[in-house]
């Protein structure tokens, strides 16, 4: 097994790298190579079968890795949680990665294997047809709390800013509307009272229902299995919480459409997000204080039961939950699937291309993979009619 581990940050970065064909050992040479010398990029690329690209904002430094893996004829796998980077590079390079047999596939971590794969995997434990699943999102921290590097507070202060760009990349693509089948799930409010967890809720802002979007369109199209309805939701604690995370919100989206407001925004990360991310990143002592649940809600009809006809007559609820999600979940889902596209090569997408996870490796041994390394996949109530 021959990989690549692509650690960048805003200046280039540095590759650890065993030969082509070599095995992986406890010696690795190291690469240096910078995001900005293509010509660095293309020697990386051209040495190895696999390169995980940790380079970030990726909207600013990710597409120079995809477009020397492609043209180099190395897999790419990225953590990025940035959708317009992520349909942005289908675009581009889908056609182009098809061509020359590579496989691209972003949302590598914890956005948003837990949500993607977590959508499949329950819909792999409904006896019946899954038509519509809810996630609800629970980190939970020690005395000390959490936070998050600012690299993720840039990403998103770039991302809500440009909004309208990612409507008109769309356009451009032209996906293939997903249908719905069986009752249409019910949207949320914006902040709602979860009576499941008896905490107060609210969208979840990440990647998630997008991502799980484009590996449902891809399932139904490609490979005629019936899509599920997604929505993602994180519960946030009581009314205090809900009034703090308001005020915070407010204040983001006004600042983020106006040039110095988002100079602000980036200057002063940990002050605008109430201390939640911060430009050193959590301490050792948060992370190991730290885990996430990521609980699913799904609902369809039994086996038999046409998804066409009536309201859904049977429930499963599942879990899936982890360690710190940035720092530990993530970078336990980005190598696992990394070996699942490596190891489980038969069970990929016939031809190359750029990919969703779902997409990518619904048929792969990836969740057990993630369940032997800690990031547990698991059924909390069977299926009920």
């Amino acid at each position: 097994m021959a990989f690549l581990s692509f650690v960048a940050g805003e200046m280039g970065g540095k590759v650890i790298s065993p030969p082509r064909r070599a095995a992986l050992g406890a010696e690795v040479g190291v690469l240096l190579c910078d995001v900005g010398d293509a010509g660095s990029l293309a020697a990386m690329a051209r040495q190895t079968r696999l390169v995980l690209n940790c380079v970030g904002p990726y909207r600013f430094f990710g597409e120079p890795v995809v477009k020397a893996c492609v043209e180099n004829g190395a897999s790419c796998i990225d953590i990025s949680g940035e959708p317009q980077f992520l349909e942005g590079m289908y675009l581009k390079y889908n056609e182009k990665a098809a061509e020359k047999g590579v496989y691209v596939i972003g949302s590598c971590g914890f956005d948003s294997i837990p949500a993607d794969m977590g959508v499949l995997y329950t819909r792999d434990k409904l006896k019946g047809t899954l038509t519509a699943v809810e996630s609800f999102l629970t980190v939970k921290s020690g005395p000390e709390g959490s936070c998050i590097h600012d690299g993720t507070w840039k990403s998103a202060v770039y991302g809500l800013s440009d909004q309208d760009n990612l409507k008109k990349l769309r356009k451009q693509i032209g996906y293939t509307p997903v249908p719905v089948v069986g009752a249409k799930l019910k949207r949320r409010g914006l902040v709602f009272y979860s009576q499941e967890f008896k905490e107060y809720s609210i969208p979840f802002m990440g990647s998630d229902v997008s991502v799980v979007k484009r590996s449902q369109r891809y399932l139904h199209t490609q490979l005629q299995e019936t899509p599920v309805q997604y929505a993602a939701y994180a519960n946030v604690g009581g009314f205090g919480s809900v009034m703090k995370l308001m005020f915070a919100g407010i204040l983001f989206l006004l600042l983020v459409k106006f040039s110095l407001g988002r100079k602000l925004l980036i200057k002063y990360p940990e002050f605008f997000s109430a201390g939640r991310f911060t430009k050193k990143g959590p301490t050792q002592k948060q992370m190991d204080e730290t885990s996430f649940t990521m609980t699913f809600f799904g609902e369809g009809y039994s086996e038999g039961q046409d998804p066409q006809k009536g309201n859904p007559n049977v429930k499963i609820c599942t879990q899936v939950k982890g360690p710190e999600p940035g720092y530990i979940a993530t970078p336990i889902a980005m190598v696992q699937a990394a070996v699942a596209l490596l190891e489980d090569a038969a069970c990929l997408p016939a031809q190359g291309g750029v990919y969703s996870p779902g997409a990518a490796f619904s048929k792969t041994k990836l969740i057990d993979r993630l369940n032997k390394r800690g990031v547990e996949f698991s059924v909390i109530t069977k299926p009920e009619v």
